[in-house]
């Protein structure tokens, strides 16, 4: 899990690709960088509010000023993705007394504005995001790119292959849909494109440390305990 409280990175430091297990908020207080992950490239600056999904992957590489960026909790009714906050003193200064209470004002206060970059490798990320059945070659001809450089190109932007990075997307759309799966893991391998079970089996457990069966049980439990 993402430590909480503010986090202080040097001038020109790089965090390799990493997985967090559960959601954040991140306010940058000061700074910068750039960051890469499962929700696109973009660039962080003052005000800039990063919502992480769990089980969510990026790398950062931060600016010659490096970066003070204030973790949060998270709260229902922020999506995964990126905005803007005005003032992010009021932020870090409700985060001293009541993290929680300082998540809920940057849910109330943040605006969706920050630009995603739009290069070929983050066209192709959300097409792997939204399908990832999409078959590289075709869409690399289409987009007019030497299928062979495809896979170079995107890991150098992303710090993962094409082909993993749609493994994880298809991972991470199985664990949303283990939430409410009434039907049998192999079912639900078949309808997120694994080759089999025991595909999904593996893919899950890498991500999560834990068997989708275990994932399913403790969804029922919790809706259990809402609706008892």
């Amino acid at each position: 899990m993402t430590g909480l409280g503010i986090g202080v990175h040097a001038a020109n430091e790089c965090l390799p690709r990493h997985r967090h297990a559960d959601g954040y908020i991140a306010v940058v207080l000061s700074g910068g960088y750039h960051e890469a992950g499962d929700e696109g490239r973009f660039a962080a600056r003052p005000g800039t509010v990063v919502v992480h999904g769990r089980w969510t992957a990026h790398f950062d590489h931060f600016g010659n000023r490096g970066a003070r960026v204030l973790n949060l909790p998270a709260i229902p009714g922020l999506a995964p993705g990126t905005g803007t906050i005005a003032d992010v003193d009021i932020v870090a200064r409700i985060a001293e007394r009541d993290p929680v209470a300082a998540a809920e004002h940057v849910r109330a206060h943040c605006r969706a504005d920050v630009g995603l970059s739009n290069d070929w490798p983050d066209l192709l990320a959300a097409v792997l995001r939204g399908d990832p059945d999409t078959p590289l070659a075709p869409w690399a001809r289409h987009m007019k790119l030497d299928p062979a450089s495809v896979s170079r190109g995107f890991a150098r932007a992303y710090g993962v292959s094409p082909k993993r990075f749609r493994l994880e997307a298809r991972t991470r759309r199985a664990i949303a849909a283990l939430v409410d799966w009434r039907g049998s893991l192999a079912d639900l391998a078949a309808d997120q494109g694994f080759a089999d079970q025991a595909h999904l089996t593996r893919s899950v457990g890498a991500m999560t440390g834990v068997p989708p069966v275990i994932i399913r049980a403790k969804s029922v439990q919790a809706r259990g305990k809402k609706t008892g």
